[in-house]
């Protein structure tokens, strides 16, 4: 269950930040090279990946849940969607009996806000439910990279720790994670997850990737593979200025120019860098193309197109002056008006609706379809069924692990339970009121009830939001509708740990591209970055993949 409206001025929830690693996936489609990010193999070694049959023996027995059978099934790799009131008084249960033992836990987990005060009502209420007893270590969200690197390189680990997968861009990280986290196949694998019915729930691709120096280390929050980062546009201020909604790059060129106008201080657009990509088809990673070569997405000449797409744009002083100096908020910028379009994860169109319900009635927002950069259909990849993980520490004693294990269950309570209910919203008359159907956080739930429960864990991937339930049939039916243009890459569910000496060979693109598209370097001085690459290790790592798919298959 989303929280409401309210909940957006504690900041990020954990949706958001779930989310933020689509973004960090959209940014390898659309102009950021990151290398892919670790795994493990099954002959224990740190490099490589683990997948396959052997990967079948290491995960859980996959049981979905039939509590709430959602309105909008999952169709194209979509989310599923429930746009019906929740009858609040016939939630069910989906742990009948507590698991926890009540034994102390130690989590770490990123927090944006304000973190609540240890014993709070939230913390207690949901410990009691639970039969946990949690000592939260909130750390803050936007500097969460730093905190991680310094806990993983120290010999003091929390009992568990939330890792997202773009912090492990870093091979030193996989290696700290194989290295510090224990595998927990001897409490999940196969039948053994029927204990913790909500994790045997969660699909069987996401705990695939949760897969890494050959063990399962990693309890996942999965993700729906059509979780595309979404264009979003002004839909109020597109039917007052009677714009239509552009079908081509060169059509969305062309309405920028008409929308901008820098004297009323009205930009088209933000940066289009993260979305860039998915609309000239250019595959994230390494994939085998259609001609049977194995290539790294910056040597195909979509990602060069994406680039230089993206410049005439800010070429054409269409994009806000503080997108190009990367400063301040796009969202916010998009909310008053100042920019037409932004792209964001799908947790926006939520938040964004919920934030200006009051403030500005007339806000509306919508997500365009993804359009083929000539007009026509356009070519998607599948983003990762796991972004995020939380992980138990090597060497924690039986009753820690027990604990730890029922606290991630209770967190992957599905919707239109009792235990996703207290998650996500707090007690009723503590944290949240009920009018009409619809539950509404007051300032204690905002003050309380923000992200850290919501990090160990989710279920499978859903969209609900009692109080705006259109959005959450807007947000499927896009993901189903861009869904039907999705393919998966080679190494699509692999989570594949690079051999170190490969770690920098490609983190100088990242910079190169913010400076091209901005025009502070030439195509010519990406040409070279990517010949460099070639020559630097990028030919030696194609043959290093090479071996690796041919051992493991290709993900699609």
């Amino acid at each position: 269950m989303t929280p409401n409206a309210a909940s957006t001025s504690s900041g990020p929830s954990r949706r958001s930040f779930l989310a933020s690693t689509a973004v960090a996936t959209a940014a390898v489609a659309g102009g950021m090279p990151l290398l892919t990010a670790c795994g493990g193999s099954d002959s224990g070694s740190r490099e490589g990946a683990t997948s396959g049959k052997a990967a079948d023996k290491l995960i859980p027995t996959y049981v979905a849940s039939t509590v709430a059978k959602p309105d909008l099934p999952s169709k194209n790799g979509s989310s599923v969607g429930y746009t019906s009131k929740v009858d609040l008084a016939a939630l069910e249960t989906s742990i009948p009996n507590k698991l926890g033992t009540g034994a102390p836990l130690t989590i770490m987990s990123p927090l944006w806000g304000t973190p609540p005060k240890g014993g709070c009502a939230y913390y207690k209420a949901v410990d009691a439910a639970a039969g946990t007893n949690v000592t939260w270590q909130n750390q803050d969200g936007n500097t969460y990279a730093q905190k991680l690197g310094a806990v993983l390189a120290s010999s003091s680990i929390p009992d568990m720790v939330v890792v997202p997968s773009w912090i492990l861009v870093s091979n030193k990280l996989p290696n700290a994670v194989i290295a510090k986290f224990m595998d927990l196949g001897p409490y999940l694998a196969g039948d053994k997850v029927k204990k913790y019915p909500n994790l045997a729930a969660i699909p069987s691709d996401s705990w695939r990737m949760s897969i890494f120096g050959g063990a399962l280390r990693g309890i996942p929050m999965p993700s729906a593979p059509a979780s595309f980062i979404m264009p979003y546009y002004r839909k109020d201020i597109f039917d007052k200025r009677g714009y239509s909604v552009p079908k081509s790059a060169d059509e969305f060129l062309s309405w920028a120019k008409d929308a901008t106008s820098a004297k009323a201080k009205v930009y088209a657009c933000g940066d289009m860098s993260w979305v860039s990509g998915s609309i000239f088809g250019n595959a994230p990673g390494w994939n085998i193309d259609a001609d049977g070569k194995l290539r790294y997405n910056i040597e195909r000449p979509e990602y060069l197109e994406a680039l230089e797409w993206t410049r005439k744009l800010f070429d054409a002083g269409v994009v806000h002056p503080d997108d190009k100096a990367r400063t301040g908020d796009a969202g916010q910028r998009f909310t008053a008006g100042q920019i037409l379009v932004f792209n964001s994860d799908t947790s926006a169109w939520y938040m964004k609706t919920a934030e200006q319900a009051h403030a500005n009635p007339d806000f509306r927002i919508e997500a365009m379809d993804i359009f083929g950069a000539d007009g026509g259909n356009p070519t998607l990849w599948a983003s990762a069924p796991a972004t995020i993980w939380s992980m138990i520490r090597k060497g924690a004693s039986k009753a820690t692990i027990e604990n730890a294990l029922a606290a991630a269950n209770f967190a992957a309570a599905p919707y239109g339970t009792k235990e996703r209910m207290l998650v996500d919203y707090g007690v009723e008359g503590t944290h949240y009121t009920v009018k009409n159907g619809v539950p509404a956080k007051n300032d204690q739930g905002n003050s309380e009830v923000i992200n850290a429960w919501g990090m160990l864990a989710a279920p499978a991937p859903y969209f609900a939001h009692p109080d705006f339930p259109d959005i959450a049939r807007k947000q499927a039916e896009w993901q189903q509708r861009m869904g039907a243009f999705m393919k998966k890459t080679s190494t699509y569910g692999m989570y594949i740990v690079e051999p170190t000496r490969y770690a920098s060979l490609s983190s100088q693109f990242e910079q190169l591209q913010i400076d091209y598209v901005r025009g502070n370097k030439k195509l010519s001085d990406v040409q070279a970055a990517i010949s460099t690459w070639r020559s630097a290790g990028g030919d030696k790592l194609r043959d290093w993949y090479k071996e690796l798919l041919d051992k493991n298959g290709s993900g699609n």
